[in-house]
């Protein structure tokens, strides 16, 4: 009688916290799961673009041969680049053609913007 009673009691236990355990829902349906990771993937491959955009401008190419920087190497380095990197050197390939798409004359900033951007590239691939 003793033996049964701590199975009897392990079992009810088990029932009792069974039944909340399975009702339980997640804070994601899988819908909403694919559709952040879609963005997710969307944003970083814009992000991706928009750094290859700025490498392919001329007055960029002219400062990166001015700076005896490799443009070759930056756009292949683009491809290797983790979300984190992508996203920060992004936002500035973007502060860059907006200057250059603005009208504006390349300024001190917006070279030292390119300049920073490209060496940014190469270090974190030299790493």
């Amino acid at each position: 009688m003793k033996r049964i009673r701590p199975s009897v009691l392990t079992m009810l236990f088990a029932l009792a916290i069974w039944q909340p355990v399975s009702g339980q829902q997640h804070v994601a349906d899988q819908a909403t799961l694919d559709q952040a990771v879609a963005d997710h993937v969307r944003q970083t491959s814009d992000d991706r673009e928009a750094i290859r955009r700025v490498l392919e401008n001329q007055k960029v190419r002219e400062i990166a041969a001015g700076a005896g920087l490799d443009l070759k190497r930056a756009e292949t380095a683009v491809a290797t680049l983790d979300d984190a990197e992508v996203g920060l050197i992004a936002a500035q390939a973007r502060a860059a053609t907006d200057a250059l798409a603005g009208g504006e004359s390349i300024t001190i900033s917006t070279t030292l913007i390119i300049i920073g951007l490209l060496v940014l590239i190469l270090l974190i691939v030299a790493i």
